[in-house]
């Protein structure tokens, strides 16, 4: 009875301020037609048949002032392009929601179609199917405009933990890694979950390249299992998972990758038995436009060939996020960063609050790498594919100053 009360007593608290925080939630699938491309690993391989769905999945959270709204998708990553073509389907069509607060991220599965284009039949011509492209952007806003209809008054919890010891591997550098699991769960007035957003690091590869079927990979597990434990709609948040963190020592099968993904949810569940309140409602939001350097000419010439449909040359545009939910901050990554990246972005973020680093978010720019990577001498495994797929060295100091100067704001 008393905690009924206290719960009543801050929702006449909040209304009365005008600050109650609202969020809404939807997904739909986004399973690509067979045959299509299946991105990763190699070129010119084709998909036989679907294993289990892929998704986009869209959260909005509101207070009265402002608004935001998060976007994963089930793939490799979604480009910026994308983004921008969703904010302009959006527009304003949402009295409330600015459409530069729109936030996008991608789970990396490798078991999803190709979505940047390098993955085509050979590397002159793209794997990325227009027809797709276009279909996604159209099912991305109205599922946002379909969250902000289903918006109602929440209480946001969190829990804070790790996990991953047993598999999870950095095979770069194997002493580096972020393990966190963090959570935010927004629960209605009856304490029904409305919607989750976990952040976790490591490739969703357990089916790279054994496999022909669609599949979310490891987070295809995850969703399974907090579907059916908790309800609501609930988001997979990649992190940190460049120079290498993915699945050693494990049977590639969809099984394997099942039962990973329910131990985190299982993990993810546990961690919201006991969970602390997010304190406050405020929402705030900042991002920048960047123009990143690069030093790699095989991206150059990819763009120009119009495999990668982007823009680029000795730069190219993109977008780095940071944000707050009550005393939850949130910072976003444009692509595959290094654990030491999502430690350092951690450390900018002054809260007693969640801490979320959101990898492949806003875009998917590949490996977002060290400096000492692209020394030969220092002979890091692995580097030199991981460099093949990178901008240039001098990537992750732009996105980390850039990300500095957000957090001050």
């Amino acid at each position: 009875m008393k905690t009924l009360l206290q719960i009543f007593t801050l929702f006449i608290s909040l209304t009365t301020l005008g600050q109650e925080m609202k969020v809404g939630a939807s997904q739909a699938p986004i399973n690509p037609s067979i045959p299509s491309f299946i991105a990763g690993h190699t070129q010119n391989r084709m998909f036989t048949g679907v294993h289990d769905s892929l998704f986009v999945k869209v959260v909005v959270i509101a207070n009265g002032k402002n608004a935001l709204a998060i976007i994963t998708y089930d793939c490799i990553g979604m480009l910026y392009p994308q983004l921008e073509a969703v904010r302009q389907k959006i527009g304003a069509k949402i009295t409330g929601l600015e459409a530069s607060n729109i936030i996008m991220s991608s789970t990396h599965s490798h078991a999803g179609p190709d979505v940047v284009g390098i993955w085509g039949p050979d590397v002159m011509h793209s794997g990325a199917d227009g027809n797709y492209m276009t279909s996604v952007v159209d099912i991305t806003a109205e599922q946002i405009e379909q969250a902000w209809t289903k918006r109602e008054t929440v209480i946001a919890y969190y829990g804070t933990g790790t996990y991953g010891e047993e598999w999870v591997h950095n095979i770069s550098e194997p002493n580096e890694l972020d393990r966190s699991v963090t959570v935010i769960q927004f629960r209605d007035q009856r304490g029904r979950s409305v919607a989750t957003l976990t952040n976790f690091a490591c490739h969703p590869t357990f089916l790279d390249a054994v496999h022909t079927q669609v599949s979310a990979d490891y987070p295809g597990g995850f969703y399974r299992e907090m579907d059916a434990k908790l309800g609501g709609t609930n988001l997979f948040l990649q992190g940190s998972i460049g120079g290498w963190v993915q699945p050693e020592g494990e049977p590639q099968t969809f099984e394997q990758a099942y039962k990973r993904g329910s131990e985190l949810a299982g993990v993810t569940i546990g961690l919201l038995h006991n969970p602390k309140k997010v304190k406050g409602s405020g929402i705030l939001f900042h991002s920048a436009a960047v123009d990143l350097p690069v030093q790699n000419q095989g991206f150059i010439q990819l763009s120009k060939a119009g495999v990668i449909k982007r823009h680029i040359d000795s730069t190219v545009r993109t977008e780095i996020a940071w944000f707050q939910i009550g005393n939850a901050v949130f910072a976003t990554h444009p692509g595959e960063t290094v654990p030491a990246m999502s430690h350092a972005t951690k450390k900018l973020m002054h809260t007693d609050g969640p801490k979320f680093v959101m990898g492949l978010s806003m875009d998917a720019l590949g490996y977002i790498i060290k400096p000492y990577f692209f020394d030969a001498e220092r002979k890091i495994p692995h580097a030199e594919y991981l460099c093949s797929m990178s901008l240039g060295p001098g990537t992750s100091a732009r996105i980390m100053e850039v990300l500095e100067k957000l957090s001050k704001k």
